[in-house]
């Protein structure tokens, strides 16, 4: 706890890091009983902000909002697991690696693909999710009853930034006018949604989240015939990561995910769609 405290205070005192408070009490970030991690809190249904703490969200350091979603219910997993109290930080997207790499937060629970370049960066627990690859059109857009990807040439589209949907999806579509890079998950859906794209790439959890903000939208799933994107595991299997060699902290996560089938991370995510913003369920 002294170490947690002195680590605060040298971070107040020189004003520098990304807003949010050094917690980590040492390498495992267990000593001290709190686990902190980072998110971005506007990922439904991995992850978002809310004004209250109805259907267990957790408070968000250094805010008056509430964070909620898949990657909170799996946090408050292993932290029950542990007897550890869940610390909730709010990063930007490109902001996650570089915090835990810097040891700013514990881990990142955020909806990450476990791709070879990141794991260069930071160690992964997991996969606590396996999520296919989707795209999200308008209902009444041209391109709405595509049956595979190479139907989508000509069409204008966009992702999220710094995802495998930007950077290896929407290049094998032949054709495609891809747009720059969104923002955020929240920025690509608006993209769409007003007209400056035909159509998006995703995962299926967030394009099945999408739906309940924008019903006017529909899902292009294509992993039933040949015409689907080509994906490895890495791609799809989604991860915690940790800094690099803390095999500690890395192994007390995997132990509460080997615990878990793919219908209970199925059905957990089920659970959090239900609940996020804009849900009628």
């Amino acid at each position: 706890m002294k170490k947690r405290v002195l680590a605060m205070m040298m971070a107040a005192a020189m004003t520098i890091g990304m807003g949010t408070a050094c917690v980590s009490a040492d390498e495992s970030g267990i000593e001290d009983g709190v686990l902190s991690v980072a998110m971005e809190c506007a990922y439904a249904p991995y992850n978002w902000a809310q004004p209250t703490d109805e259907n267990g969200a957790v408070p968000i350091a250094d805010s008056n909002q509430y964070a909620n979603g898949y990657d909170v219910m799996m946090a408050q997993k292993i932290c029950d697991a542990y007897g550890w109290t869940l610390e909730i930080h709010q990063l930007d997207w490109d902001s996650l690696v570089p915090a835990v790499q810097s040891g700013q937060i514990d881990c990142v629970i955020a909806g990450q693909s476990m791709t070879a370049e990141r794991a260069e960066q930071v160690d992964f627990a997991g996969p606590y999710l396996y999520a296919s690859i989707v795209c999200l059109v308008k209902q009444d857009s041209d391109f709405a009853n595509a049956a595979g990807k190479s139907d989508l040439s000509g069409g204008r589209c966009t992702s999220q930034q710094g995802t495998i949907w930007y950077d290896k999806c929407l290049p094998q579509i032949e054709g495609a006018a891809v747009q720059e890079p969104a923002e955020s998950a929240p920025a690509m859906l608006m993209a769409l949604e007003t007209g400056m794209v035909d159509f998006v790439c995703t995962d299926m959890p967030t394009a099945q989240g999408a739906l309940i903000a924008y019903p006017d939208m529909k899902i292009l799933d294509f992993s039933a015939g040949d015409d689907d994107f080509e994906v490895s595991d890495e791609d799809i299997n989604i991860g915690v990561s940790v800094k690099k060699g803390n095999t500690e902290l890395k192994d007390k996560i995997d132990a509460v995910l080997g615990e878990m089938t793919k219908d209970d991370f199925n059905a957990m995510m089920e659970e959090a769609t239900k609940v996020q913003p804009l849900s009628e369920n």
